[in-house]
């Protein structure tokens, strides 16, 4: 397929992230699945290449440039690589709506340039273990005292939760005022009474640490509150577009992947003395993961460039990733049938990406809170 969206600047990227990524990354994959956590030395080395925090001012380490399609790069090279692990995408996709749009400038020279060159890795805590992603009822709070606030509570599916330095953490500073009493604050390792919980067991993305977080009486200055206090439900809803862009990028580039592996497989493989490939049934069902996939990237590359030019809207976001999480994940069910019991075992990489690509239809808000969005912007009750 001819894609219009990059430039040559764009492709120099491209081959840059994907040197990094065939060295450093994909030959450590199975031993990151395993282990469920990457070393940290990886933050490091692509901190030094410039791939993290790009986003951040130049005083800071960064270059500036706020270009969505940078990311869409690194996320499709990282998985064309056949990695897997390595959680740069929260780091740099989500973080930056964060730490770059509502720090000030005391902020962001305390924190940005470490989080630039990987030294601190950045998390983003919002789940509760008994609220899930409603964040009306949280419990996590943050009472005033003084110059400080005293946090209780827990979170939990918390992306690089294990390895975070620093965890924009979504709390209550007015319990009674519901979603218009929530803030966000930074709350960084060491901190006292900040703890971790299980490394916890995933079906997919093993190699990504997911953890639980727990405050007991944490004092976190309010110099760490980010924005103003009570607007944090705000700040959040406006970071959900790019998220769900991200979530489609992310599922398209997995079935791009998933259909170079099952092409190779079922070309190689021979059944009643022929390739697999030469079946009447192989060769139709794959076609019709190909117009999946087709349909994918022209509807994911779309909102890439929305979001870029400024004109992405919540109900295009929400479609966009209804649309491609729905899709991917029975275009890759197809390819893994193709490997018939092959693709039962973890030993073959079309079963990670089964694996993986399943959380694409919660990760981000469900595909239920999606259609929730689309339909109600459908008028579908008539006048009243």
């Amino acid at each position: 397929m001819g894609r219009t969206l990059y430039t040559p600047e764009h492709d120099a990227f491209r081959r840059l992230t994907r040197s990094f990524f065939d060295k450093e990354c994909a030959p450590h994959a199975a031993e990151w699945e395993a282990r469920g956590l990457v070393d940290r030395e990886v933050w490091l080395k692509a901190g030094e290449i410039g791939l993290l925090g790009w986003e951040a001012p130049v005083e800071h380490g960064g270059t500036g440039i706020r270009d969505y399609r940078f990311n869409a790069i690194m996320t499709e090279e990282f998985i064309a690589s056949g990695s897997a692990g390595f959680g740069f995408a929260l780091h740099n996709d989500v973080l930056p709506s964060y730490l770059i749009d509502l720090t000030d400038a005391e902020q962001q020279a305390r924190w940005l340039p470490r989080w630039v060159t990987g030294e601190t890795i950045g998390a983003l805590a919002m789940t509760e273990p008994g609220a899930g992603s409603d964040l009306k009822s949280m419990r996590t709070s943050a009472v005033s005292d003084g110059d400080d606030y005293i946090v209780n509570g827990a979170k939990t599916y918390i992306t690089n939760g294990i390895l975070a330095d620093i965890v924009v953490v979504a709390v209550k500073t007015d319990p009674e005022a519901g979603r218009r009493g929530i803030s966000l604050l930074v709350i960084e390792r060491g901190m006292a009474g900040f703890e971790r919980g299980r490394k916890l067991d995933k079906i997919g993305k093993r190699g990504q640490d997911t953890g639980e977080l727990f405050f007991d009486n944490v004092r976190v200055p309010k110099a760490n509150r980010l924005g103003e206090e009570n607007e944090g439900f705000s700040y959040l809803m406006r970071g959900l577009a790019r998220e769900r862009v991200a979530c489609a990028v992310t599922a398209t580039a997995l079935l791009d992947r998933a259909i170079v592996l099952t092409t190779d497989f079922v070309r190689g493989r021979e059944v009643f003395g022929e390739p697999l490939g030469a079946k009447q049934n192989t060769r139709f069902r794959l076609a019709d993961v190909a117009a999946i996939a087709f349909a994918c990237r022209v509807l994911t590359d779309r909102a890439v460039g929305q979001l870029v030019d400024g004109t992405l809207t919540s109900e295009d976001a929400a479609l966009t990733k209804l649309f491609v999480s729905e899709r991917q994940w029975e275009a890759m069910d197809t390819c893994l049938q193709l490997f018939g019991g092959a693709g039962y075992m973890n030993e073959y990489e079309i079963a990670r990406l089964w694996r993986d690509s399943r959380v694409g239809r919660i990760l981000g808000g469900s595909s239920e809170i999606m259609r929730h969005i689309i339909s109600g912007s459908m008028d579908l009750a008539g006048p009243s």
